[in-house]
Order: C-alpha cells, then sequence, then structure tokens
C-alpha cells in the first residue's frame, strides 16, 4: 500500500465533492418530513458503494428506515471486516445559531483545521467517516490491494436508536457473519495525537410530562393558589442531584464499576489541557461529579442532563398565564454494567414518587442502548494501532469516549463480534451542534489509514 498517500491525494478534489453532495441530503431520522430525504440518502449509499467496487448492494427494508448493505467477498477462506456507519443525521436546529446554512455544506479555514473544514450537518456524525470507509475499498479494488473480504452495513436510524437495527441484525445473522466489525463514529484526541476508543457509554433517554390544572390559567386569578407545572418540573429536576453532583436515583449506582487507582492513572496519561478545554467552549470553570477530573466525569461515569425543556408561552411578547403542562427530555449516559432498560424503570420509579399530589406526571421512554469496553490486547486493536502508527507516525493511546453507540454491544451479543471504534474526528467538531464540521485534514487521513488496517488485520489473522 505504498501509493496511498499518492492515490489520496491525486483524488482528493474528488472525494470532497462527493462528500459535499452527499452532505446537501437532509437525511434527518428524527423529523417525518424528512422521510424522503432519507430514502433519497440511502440510494445515494448505494451507488457509492457500487461505484467502489462491492459485487453485491442492496437497500434492505425494516420497520423504519432501510438499512444499506454491500459486501465484496473475494476468497471465503480470508477473515471478513464489517464495517458499520449510518447515513441519518441529527436535526439542524437551531438554525438560526449557524454560520451557514446546515445543508448547504461550505469549506472554511480555522485554526485547529488550517486545510480547512466542511461545515454541514452529518460532516463529522457520521457520513464524512462513514465515507471515508467507501473511499478506502475504492483505493483498495482500484489498486488490486483488497487483502480480505469487507461487507458494509449502513443504517438510517442511529441518531433514533437504531431500533431496525437490531431488528435487521437478529433476522441476518448469517449474511452479517464476519471477524471484526469496524465503525468510524467516534473521535480522537488530536491531528498530531491520534487514539482509539476503547470504551462507549451506554444510554436511557426519556421524556417527561407534568400536568396541572386542565386548562391553562391566569396567573393573577390563579397564581399562588394552584401549582405550576413548569415550577414543579425544575424543582424536581433540581432535586436528581445534590450538593456534589451525585445522581440520587435510588439503585442508580449499584452496578457501576469503578476503575482502579492504576487504570485512572493510565488514563490521565492522555494529553489534556484544562485551560485549552475552558477556552474552547467559553467557560470560566467546569462542572460536575465531585472526585473525579474533567476526562473522568465524561468518559467513565455515569451522568444525566437535560436535554431540552418547555411548558407555557415563549412567543414574542408577554402573556400570563400559568401552564396546564410542562415536558422535559432527559438522557442518561451509563458506564458499563449499568443496564439500560433497569436505569430507565428506576428513573421512571423515582421521578413518580418525588412529583406533589398537586401534579399528574408521565415519563415516556425512548431509546437507549448498552455501554461497551474493548479489551487492547486483540488482533484487531493491535491491527488499528499498527495503521495509526504508521499513517500519522504516532502510536495512537487507547481512550474511552463518554459518547454512546448503543449498537457495539447489541453487535457483541448477536454476531458474536468484537469492534473496532477508529475515530477521525475532534471533540471541536460540533457535532450535535450548530455548526458541526470535519476537517479535510481528517477525512483523507481516515481514507489512507483504513486500508492499513485491512492489511495489518489480514496479516495478524
Amino acid at each position: 500500500m505504498k501509493n496511498i498517500k499518492s492515490y489520496v491525494n491525486q483524488h482528493k478534489d474528488r472525494f470532497i465533492n462527493e462528500l459535499i453532495e452527499l452532505l446537501k441530503m437532509p437525511s434527518v431520522s428524527a423529523d417525518s418530513a424528512f422521510n424522503k430525504d432519507i430514502l433519497n440518502t440511502a440510494d445515494a449509499v448505494k451507488i457509492a458503494l457500487e461505484k467502489a467496487g462491492c459485487d453485491t448492494v442492496e437497500i434492505c427494508k425494516t420497520p423504519g428506515n432501510p438499512i444499506v448493505y454491500g459486501e465484496k467477498i473475494i476468497d471465503k477462506k480470508l477473515p471478513t471486516i464489517l464495517v458499520y456507519g449510518h447515513y441519518d443525521v441529527q436535526p439542524a436546529d437551531p438554525i438560526e445559531l449557524w454560520d451557514s446554512p446546515p445543508f448547504e455544506p461550505i469549506i472554511k479555514k480555522t485554526k485547529i483545521h488550517p486545510d480547512g473544514a466542511i461545515f454541514a450537518r452529518g460532516a463529522c456524525d457520521d457520513k464524512g467517516q462513514m465515507y471515508m470507509h467507501v473511499k478506502a475499498l475504492e483505493y483498495m479494488i482500484t489498486n488490486k490491494q483488497l487483502p480480505c473480504n469487507v461487507k458494509f452495513m449502513i443504517e438510517g436510524e442511529e441518531e433514533i436508536g437504531s431500533v431496525s437495527l437490531a431488528w435487521f441484525v437478529e433476522r441476518n445473522q448469517e449474511k452479517l457473519a464476519n471477524d471484526i466489525i469496524l465503525i468510524s463514529d467516534t473521535g480522537m484526541i488530536s491531528n498530531s495525537q491520534p487514539s482509539i476508543t476503547t470504551g462507549l457509554r451506554g444510554l436511557s433517554y426519556v421524556e417527561v410530562e407534568v400536568t396541572g390544572p386542565n386548562r391553562d390559567l391566569h396567573s393573577g386569578l390563579y397564581g399562588g393558589a394552584v401549582a405550576n407545572p413548569i415550577n414543579i418540573l425544575t424543582k424536581m429536576i433540581a432535586s436528581l442531584h445534590d450538593e456534589n453532583n451525585h445522581i440520587t436515583i435510588p439503585g442508580f449506582y449499584d452496578k457501576v464499576a469503578d476503575l482502579s487507582s492504576e487504570e485512572r492513572a493510565e488514563m490521565a496519561k492522555a494529553p489534556f489541557s484544562l485551560d485549552a478545554y475552558k477556552k474552547a467552549l467559553d467557560i470560566e470553570e467546569v462542572y460536575g461529579e465531585k472526585g473525579y477530573t474533567t476526562n473522568e466525569r465524561n468518559s467513565i461515569r455515569p451522568t444525566l442532563d437535560v436535554n431540552g425543556i418547555w411548558g407555557g408561552y415563549t412567543g414574542e411578547g408577554a402573556k400570563t398565564v400559568i401552564a396546564s403542562k410542562a415536558h422535559a427530555k432527559i438522557s442518561m449516559r451509563l458506564v458499563p454494567n449499568q443496564d439500560w432498560q433497569e436505569i430507565t424503570e428506576l428513573f421512571k420509579n423515582h421521578f413518580e414518587k418525588i412529583a406533589p399530589k398537586s401534579v399528574k406526571v408521565k415519563v415516556t421512554p425512548h431509546h437507549g442502548g448498552q455501554g461497551y469496553v474493548t479489551p487492547i490486547d486483540t488482533i484487531g486493536y493491535k491491527a488499528a494501532s499498527k495503521a495509526y502508527q504508521e499513517s500519522f507516525g504516532v502510536a495512537p493511546i487507547p481512550q474511552r469516549s463518554g459518547g454512546s453507540i448503543p449498537i457495539v454491544a447489541l453487535f457483541e451479543k448477536e454476531l458474536k463480534s468484537k469492534t473496532i471504534l477508529m475515530g477521525f474526528g475532534l471533540d471541536s467538531d460540533a457535532i450535535h451542534s450548530p455548526n458541526e464540521h470535519f476537517g479535510v485534514f481528517n477525512y483523507l487521513k481516515g481514507i489512507e489509514t483504513i486500508p492499513l488496517f485491512y492489511k495489518y488485520f489480514t496479516e495478524m489473522s
């Protein structure tokens, strides 16, 4: 694979333009208004896999959004790598906070990305990272350097819980049989210091509704005499953490495994500047559970956060009203051993119990998934490490992520396969936020690095 760098450099403009066309498609899975765009994006991924050299590509129907499946089998005696990615994206809201339209990709230079970054919804999460694998396959097939078999499974519901993916995996275990699963939907420490994600947090996502009177009331005539659902909801949410930012739900921490001092010391070796972290976020001070560092709080400890809260009048001007209802969306990031369904039930029981009799509470679970830890002594990890070492010239650091990819635990359960998380994004890429972007360097470096993983994994196997 000596010519991989020259191949990427020769075709970089085309690679970038193809990604830009994919990013123009608003494949938002959370909003049914974009259903047609979801289907169009699945078609585009299918065409891209065909052009890259897959022998078989199909759009597989599911109870929800379709899954694009492709494969290139060169010899059944050789190892098989299953590439997973997703073509759906988060909603772009709030639109007004974007510096450029979210589905009109633009390349801009930044301090972190002097070669430029592609600004668009889905640029890093996950269209850009998924498309690296498509272009890596193109390189290997065009140059007759594909060393093993490869399968692709690209879904359209990752941002809403991958419900249909679980359905698909359970019914297609033979089709999806593999020796290792490769995912690029995570990040790395920096462009000069790569890292491999070895742990993911699980997730429990719920919506709560607090109902008071049977209609909106005049705040002058009824204020002080009738419970205000918004006031009640904020008090209930505030009570979910104590003075040390410890979550107060009974039983929440029962299965949390504490890392040893040795493991925490290894984590602390990763380069990290607290001052740079605060400056990048424009905050005076960090915040979180007492007794843990910032990098521990966002990776090895569970959390509970309000993702949205609303109720009453929020339009222009004033309206003196006590709302009948108040709502909030709440996510809990979980660590390995915490079962997301058990945590969801603990939350539901606790939230209903702490509600005063003056209101009614409804808790609606949305989706969730288990946490995951991958060992660093496997062939897959060692192959990934060698690939990064050769591509970046620096050995990668194993690192646990605070994010969640719920289907990773499902893959191990159903397909009996380990997963390698080769991410090329950065923490500053604003995924799930306005002005999401993906560095041109990172995108092209991913295309350069991925074929090396194939090479080393096949040799070691």
